[in-house]
């Protein structure tokens, strides 16, 4: 296992240097392989962004966490799966690109929406605030989710499953980091 800070992080996220980010996946990849890792994860949704910079000249191959629940969603039988996460991650292509080659649709949030469900994971999840207000935004933006199709819900960000679950959600939940948690189990565990 090895990261940076998240301030170290977020310095090039918010001036949208996905290169830089990837360059610091690739300096972490590097060192777990020279640590003797056979294979790599990220349980950073937001991160994968940059993944495309990293595996072309990663030393291993890394398993890709929209993959992972596009693969879950699949086996459920879900068609259409409502995002939630960061701003960074919900604009990016990073899980339109992985549901659609499974033949699944997605909704955003509103731009309003992404700019809310953001600050809740940045000001309050992040730094350990949990307020009943954010669970209910959550439930709000779900509920309109539910209304336009959707039969299942993406928590993208490592943080959300702090709030929300398949017991406060109005969609059943696909809780990505511990999808790709256990993903990553059956890999290591396997012949």
């Amino acid at each position: 296992m090895h990261t940076f800070s998240l301030a170290d992080w977020m310095q090039p996220i918010y001036r949208g240097e996905w290169q830089a980010v990837g360059e610091m996946m690739l300096a972490s990849a590097q060192k777990l392989a020279s640590m003797g890792a056979d294979f790599l994860i990220c349980p950073d949704n937001t991160l994968h962004q940059a993944l495309r910079h990293v595996e072309p000249r990663s030393p291993l191959p890394w398993l890709h966490i929209a993959e992972e629940v596009a693969a879950h969603a699949a086996e459920r039988g879900y068609r259409c799966l409502g995002l939630t996460g960061t701003r960074w991650l919900v604009e990016s292509d990073t899980y339109p690109e992985k549901l659609g080659a499974r033949g699944l649709r997605y909704v955003r949030p509103t731009a309003a929406e992404r700019e809310e469900i953001n600050r809740i994971i940045m000001d309050e999840l992040v730094c350990s605030i949990f307020k009943p207000e954010a669970i209910a935004y959550f439930q709000q933006v779900m509920r309109r989710m539910k209304d336009q199709g959707c039969d299942a819900v993406v928590l993208g960000c490592t943080e959300i499953p702090l709030i929300m679950n398949d017991a406060n959600s109005p969609l059943p939940t696909l809780d990505s980091t511990r999808l790709l948690a256990r993903a990553a189990l059956r890999r290591a565990t396997s012949p």
